[in-house]
């Protein structure tokens, strides 16, 4: 990556993804340096850094299900509580009343 190389240690499995990861950085880089050949290096690798972390900040946040999970289980308790008062028309609880005098 960037030209250097950085020994790991990564599982087998994950030798193609961590291969695409450096293709992915040098390929972003190699754009930095053609549109802004006057940065140093470090500035370059920042941007990439930066581009990569905004990229996952809104993945996450695409990702992130809480309000559907909640607006889910908002129409859940209102669904329930419609099927129980159809339910409580259908088949009226028995009424019971005391001793007649």
């Amino acid at each position: 990556m960037a030209g250097t190389s950085y020994p790991l240690s990564i599982r087998r499995e994950d030798e193609e993804m961590v291969r695409e990861a450096a293709r992915q950085v040098n390929v972003r880089l190699k754009q930095y340096r053609d549109y802004y050949p006057e940065a140093s290096n470090e500035q370059q690798l920042g941007m990439v850094a930066y581009q990569f972390a905004l990229e996952t900040l809104r993945m996450e946040q695409r990702n992130d299900t809480a309000p559907y999970t909640a607006k889910l289980k908002e129409l859940t308790e209102v669904i329930e509580t419609c099927f129980k008062e159809t339910e409580m028309q259908k088949n009226p609880p028995d009424v019971i009343s005391g001793p007649q005098t």
